[in-house]
C-alpha cells in the first residue's frame, strides 16, 4: 500500500505495517455443454447418440463412479471420510484433522452431506422428452487438501450431473507457504497475520497469488479427485470462472489499545455518515436515476469476533472489522462483477479499440478483480481518515466562524448550527466526490433543487453556490483541480466537516441527508 496515503500518513507511528492480500477465492469449473438444456440435448443427441430416456441412467452410472472414488481416495491415503448430516463449519472441521493428524502435505479429509444442487430432470414434452433445470438434493463431496503452494484448499464435487467442480483457496494461507519457502518469520492467527519479520518483502509474495491460478492449476487439482469417467467426458475440459473473491486491506497496529480507541469511532463515523452515493462511490459507481438495486449498511456489534460494518451493494460489499483486536481490515467481496467497468478492446467499425465494458468472471480476470477491490478498500479508507482518536479541530472551528479577507475581500464565515450550511457539509463529505471530485452543479443541485426549473434563479443559484465554494477555498477546506473547473475537499475540511457532522447526530439531534440518497 503507498505510504502517501492519507491514513498513513495520519496514523503512521500507530502502525506497524500493512498487507493487502486476496483472502477466500471461490472458482468453479463447468462442462460448458452441459450447464443449460439445448446443449444437454445437442449431448445426448449428437455425441453419445443414445435415447433420452436412456441418459438418465448413464448420468447415475458415472455419478456413482465419483462417489465409489471419493470413498476409496480416502481409505488409500488412510484419512478419515466424515458424512455431515445438519449444518456444519466443514473448515473447522478439516483444521481439527490438521492440527490432530499433523499433516504436512497431501488429503486431509473427505466430507460428504446432501445439498441442494443444480442440475436438470427428463419431463414428458410434446413429440419427445425433453431437459428442464432442476435442483434436487445429492451427495456432495469436499476433498480438503494441504497443497505446498496453496496452503489448505478444499475441492468439491457434487454426484450429480453435470458435476460442476468447485475449488475454495486462501490468499493468506498462501502467502503462509511463501514465507516458509523464504524462511521468513511471522505470525498468523485464523486467516491474518498479526506479526511479519520483513513485510516489504511479504508483499510481493502475495501479490504472486495472482500466478498460481491458472486453468491448467485448476485442472491439475480437478483430476486428483475425479475419478475416470466415459470417455466422452474426459475429453471435455472445465472452463473456469472466478465465483467469488474477497480482497482484504490489513492495517496492523503497535498497541492493541490505540485501535480500540479508534475503532468505535470509525464505525459511528461509518453507520452515521456513510449514505447510498458514498457506498456506490467506494465501489467505483455513481448513484443515477435508473439505479435498479438496493444499497445497504449493516452494524452488528454482538458477534464474538467483534464489531463488524459491513456495506452492501447488488451482491458485493465492504467489511470493516477488527481483527483479532490488532488489526483493522478492510474487505472487499465481489459476487457480481459485471457492476464493476474495466478497458477492453472491441470492434467498432472495424477497428479495434478500447472501450469500457463490465467485468466478466473468467479467471485471467483476476487482476481486474485485485485492482477493483484494492480501489474500493482505498477510497473506503481515504473516507475514514477523517476520523481521529482525539480531534484537534478546534482551531479550524474557530477559524470557519470568522470572517477573512483574501486580496482585499471580505469573505464570510460559516455558522455550524445553521441548517443551510449543514447541509454544505454534509454534501461536501458524500463519499461518491472521491473518485472524480465536485463541480458547481454537484453541490447546486443539491442546495437549491427549486431552482433548476427557472433559468434565472438557476443563474443565481450558481453564482450563490461559487461564492459558497469560495469561502472554504480560502480557509484550506477545499482545493482546487488543477486545468479544471472541478474542487477535491482538503483532508482538514474532511476532518471538520465529519467532527461537526457527528456533534449533530450523536450530541443533538439526527440532522437529515441532504439529497443524499
Amino acid at each position: 500500500m503507498n505510504k502517501d496515503h492519507v491514513f498513513l500518513k495520519q496514523y503512521n507511528p500507530q502502525i506497524a505495517f500493512t498487507l493487502e492480500c486476496f483472502d477466500r477465492v471461490i472458482l468453479k469449473g463447468y462442462l460448458r455443454q452441459l450447464s443449460y438444456p439445448a446443449g444437454v440435448r445437442q449431448f445426448v443427441d449428437y455425441t453419445l447418440r443414445i435415447k433420452r430416456k436412456d441418459f438418465m441412467p448413464w448420468a447415475k452410472t458415472q455419478s456413482q463412479r465419483i462417489a465409489d472414488h471419493a470413498k476409496a481416495l480416502a481409505q488409500s491415503h488412510n484419512r478419515p471420510y466424515i458424512f455431515l448430516r445438519g449444518s456444519q463449519r466443514k473448515d473447522a472441521i478439516a483444521g481439527g484433522i490438521l492440527r490432530t493428524h499433523a499433516i504436512t502435505e497431501g488429503l486431509v479429509c473427505v466430507l460428504g452431506c446432501l445439498e441442494h444442487c443444480p442440475s436438470f430432470r427428463l419431463i414428458q414434452a410434446k413429440g419427445r422428452p425433453d431437459f428442464v433445470p432442476a435442483r434436487p438434493p445429492a451427495l456432495v463431496f469436499y476433498f480438503y487438501y494441504l497443497d505446498p503452494t496453496l496452503g489448505l484448499i478444499h475441492i468439491r464435487v457434487p454426484t450429480l450431473f453435470p458435476w460442476p467442480i468447485q475449488i475454495a483457496v486462501n490468499g493468506h494461507d498462501y502467502l503462509a507457504q511463501q514465507m516458509i519457502r523464504a524462511q521468513m518469520g511471522f505470525e498468523q492467527h485464523d486467516n491474518a497475520f498479526v506479526q511479519i519479520d520483513d513485510p516489504e518483502q511479504a508483499q510481493p509474495l502475495a501479490d504472486a497469488f495472482l500466478d498460481a491460478l491458472t486453468p491448467t492449476r485448476l485442472r491439475q487439482l480437478a483430476l486428483k479427485v475425479l475419478p475416470p469417467l466415459d470417455q466422452v467426458l474426459t475429453r471435455r475440459a472445465h472452463y473456469w470462472v472466478i465465483d467469488q473473491a474477497e480482497f482484504s486491506t490489513d492495517l496492523v497496529f503497535r498497541d492493541p489499545q490505540q485501535l480500540a480507541t479508534l475503532y468505535p469511532r470509525l464505525v459511528d463515523h461509518a453507520v452515521l455518515n456513510f449514505k447510498a452515493p458514498d457506498i456506490l462511490g467506494f465501489l467505483g459507481r455513481r448513484l443515477y436515476a435508473r439505479f435498479d438495486g438496493e444499497v445497504l449498511t449493516d452494524c452488528k456489534k454482538d458477534r464474538l469476533q467483534g464489531t463488524r460494518v459491513k456495506h452492501r451493494m447488488k451482491g458485493n460489499w465492504i467489511k470493516m472489522y477488527d481483527k483479532g483486536g490488532r488489526m483493522l481490515r478492510l474487505e472487499t467481496v465481489i459476487n457480481n462483477p459485471r457492476e464493476f467497468k474495466v478497458r477492453r478492446k472491441r470492434q467498432r467499425d472495424g477497428q479495434s479499440v478500447m472501450v469500457w465494458t463490465p467485468m466478466n468472471k473468467g479467471v485471467g480476470n483476476l487482476y481486474r478483480y485485485r485492482q477493483a477491490c484494492q480501489a474500493a478498500n482505498h477510497r473506503y479508507l481515504q473516507s475514514l481518515a477523517a476520523v481521529k482518536p482525539a480531534p484537534t479541530v478546534a482551531a479550524d472551528f474557530r477559524r470557519l466562524g470568522e470572517p477573512c479577507r483574501q486580496a482585499d475581500r471580505p469573505h464570510a464565515g460559516f455558522n455550524p448550527a445553521r441548517s443551510a450550511d449543514l447541509a454544505l457539509f454534509q454534501i461536501l463529505c458524500q463519499g461518491h466526490y472521491l473518485l472524480n471530485g465536485l463541480v458547481n452543479r454537484d453541490v447546486r443541485q443539491q442546495l437549491f433543487p427549486a431552482a433548476a426549473a427557472d433559468p434565472g434563479q438557476s443563474r443565481r443559484a450558481s453564482a450563490a453556490t461559487g461564492r459558497l465554494l469560495k469561502r472554504l477555498h480560502v480557509r484550506g477546506l477545499l482545493l482546487k483541480i488543477p486545468h479544471s473547473r472541478r474542487w477535491h475537499v482538503s483532508p482538514r475540511g474532511r476532518t471538520l466537516f465529519t467532527e461537526i457532522l457527528r456533534a449533530h447526530h450523536t450530541l443533538i439531534n439526527p440532522i437529515p441527508c441532504a439529497n443524499a440518497a
